[in-house]
């Protein structure tokens, strides 16, 4: 990647809708550049998808919790990160190092929506422990970034 790609992907995090013309124009090059280096970063999966940017909050979801998992068959874990994976307000599933197996970022309705999540869903197989942390004040959240 060269600072033509770092500019145009700038751009898109900005504004995925942005039309080829547009970025072409703002960054100094010509539309069929953009369009190659588009191309050329989605066939590497440097872009994976383009998509909206929502406000959960907005949409009814108050609750974020970060929750922590420890499994008690250590080769099993991929599967439980599949697993949690597939749940609807799942918004992320790290594999992590440290005194815990993975950290799984969700979003919530209300209390009753993340009890039932931990209590009920989330006691899968293989799950020995987990450590659920609500999050008070959201400073930051934007995974969209590039340097």
């Amino acid at each position: 990647m060269d600072e033509t790609d770092v500019k145009i992907l700038k751009k898109l995090l900005s504004d995925a809708r942005s039309s080829y013309r547009k970025i072409a124009e703002e960054i100094g090059v010509s539309p069929p550049t953009v369009l190659a280096r588009v191309e050329k970063l989605e066939g590497k999966g440097v872009i994976k998808s383009y998509s909206a940017v929502l406000d959960h909050e907005k949409l009814g979801y108050d609750l974020t919790a970060i929750i922590e998992i420890t499994a008690n068959k250590k080769d099993k874990i991929v599967e439980i990160e599949r697993q949690i994976a597939k749940f609807p307000n799942v918004c992320a599933v790290y594999d992590i190092t440290g005194l815990t197996d993975m950290v799984i970022v969700a979003k919530f309705r209300n209390r009753k929506e993340l009890s039932n999540f931990v209590k009920k869903d989330l006691p899968l197989q293989y799950i020995d422990r987990t450590n659920t942390h609500v999050v008070l004040i959201t400073v930051k959240e934007d995974f969209g970034f590039i340097n």
